[in-house]
């Protein structure tokens, strides 16, 4: 796949980049640069390699789920301006 001029524009706007026409043919080369080296990396046989979080084996760490008010409930609504049995109150507006 090959980046043209045009795309290279259509880029810069949406990046909201401003591109001089001096500019488009070298951002041409380094954007086809960039994606010959990811068509290149598709050619690796990656067929039995687990997905991995690092490069050192490692678990993950879990903490249980558990459900609790964090004990902040009062902390949490000390500033709104209408509470009831730490729930914020808020105006009806569907009828």
């Amino acid at each position: 796949m090959s980046v043209d001029a045009a795309t290279v524009r259509r880029i810069a706007h949406l990046a909201r980049i401003a591109v001089t026409d001096d500019e488009v043919p070298h951002l041409q080369g380094e954007l086809n640069a960039m994606l010959a080296f990811v068509e290149q990396l598709s050619e690796v046989d990656v067929d039995g390699v687990e997905p991995m979080t690092s490069v050192t084996p490692m678990e993950m760490k879990k903490r249980p789920d558990v459900v609790d008010d964090g004990g902040i409930a009062d902390d949490i609504v000390r500033n709104a301006p209408a509470t009831d049995d730490h729930f914020f109150l808020v105006p009806k507006v569907v009828e």
